[in-house]
């Protein structure tokens, strides 16, 4: 079987893509696969890559690689192709709608929901209608370099930050977190805990998307719940060694840590799992997700954070770790997404 393994691109999260997928090409059954590592660069150029395959750190990308001139026949030729690519281009469902007008299988989840996981916004819009609790919010945009406040009926309000700091007042209270609403790894995401802060923010926010979603700073413990399919996996817990898990927390910050399992009680666990596996299926959702949650630490109320459709693949991410505590290696988690793939 031909499989391609797709990374890179000029998404924001282009080098933690490389590094998952040299740990997916490690990891992947050499006697069941003829694997095609296929790289696209910061200028959206797409290569093979005929090095030995090896384990990149953040900031490295192959060497000895190959212009790909025909993409469309290339990708013909292949049998399944794993998308290990986060962020835009490639966890938004592009990546997804492209690989379905060529007509290879495509490991992970559909156009849909790429796309509405990946758009914050949309993702609570979502939830919301399917009953799951999430963070209080306010959505606003940035048009024609004036913000607007989106309300309920989805009505465009022109404001000024002034006007975006009274509604924080009125509807959430400080602090909160500003967030692009399509972008990953806590890319262009700040706290404000004023106006001042809040202009920096919002303005920071809107390097990265017109679409800018305020949340509700909750003091929680965080929660993460990986899905597989039909299986859901006890959840693990992020001990962040900075305010919120942030990028450099994430690939750079070797204080964080992970716990698996979570230090719940294992009527928190049941809960997170029922609610992990609905709202995967409300985002009509395949394959793989890394579902996140923040337990309030004063109220112990649960509110779902964010779903990733292509979670991290690295040595150090929760999603194949939380796979491997249900008994299942990370080979084995690759057979089992491609084969739901070409089913």
């Amino acid at each position: 079987m031909k499989l391609g393994v797709i990374f890179g691109s000029k998404s924001t999260e282009h080098d933690v893509s490389v590094v998952s997928a040299s740990y997916i090409i490690k990891n992947l059954n050499k006697k069941k696969y003829d694997i095609y590592p296929i790289y696209i660069d910061k200028n959206n150029d797409w290569y093979e890559v005929l090095d030995t395959p090896k384990i990149y750190k953040i900031g490295e990308v192959p060497g000895d690689i190959k212009a790909i001139n025909n993409v469309l026949k290339y990708l013909k030729g292949m049998d399944v192709i794993i998308p290990a690519m986060h962020g835009l281009y490639g966890e938004d469902g592009a990546i997804q709608g492209f690989l379905k007008i060529v007509g290879v299988p495509c490991v992970g989840c559909n156009i849909l929901a790429s796309s509405v996981c990946m758009d914050k916004v949309y993702t609570k819009i979502l939830l919301k209608n399917a009953g799951i609790n999430v963070t209080p919010d306010l959505y606003i945009r940035y048009e024609n370099n004036k913000f607007y406040y989106v309300n309920q009926n989805f009505d465009l309000v022109d404001v000024t930050v002034l006007d975006i700091d009274k509604l924080i007042l009125k509807n959430l209270s400080y602090p909160v977190y500003v967030k692009p609403s399509n972008s990953g790894s806590s890319v262009g995401i700040s706290k404000a805990s004023n106006k001042d802060e809040l202009n920096v923010a919002l303005y920071e926010a809107k390097k990265y998307d017109e679409k800018i979603l305020i949340e509700k700073a909750i003091d929680a413990r965080e929660i993460e719940c990986a899905v597989l399919n039909d299986l859901v996996a006890i959840p693990g817990e992020v001990l962040s060694a900075t305010e919120f898990y942030s990028y450099d927390s994430k690939y750079k910050n070797s204080k964080s840590k992970t716990v698996i399992p979570a230090l719940i009680s294992d009527d928190m666990i049941q809960d997170i799992q029922d609610v992990a596996k609905r709202a995967f299926r409300a985002v009509d959702a395949k394959g793989m997700a890394r579902i996140d949650f923040f337990i309030d630490k004063k109220t112990n109320e649960i509110y779902l954070n964010e779903i990733n459709t292509i979670p991290g693949f690295t040595e150090i991410s929760m999603y194949p770790k939380l796979i491997e505590n249900m008994g299942i290696s990370y080979t084995e988690l690759l057979d089992k997404l491609i084969d739901s793939a070409i089913k």
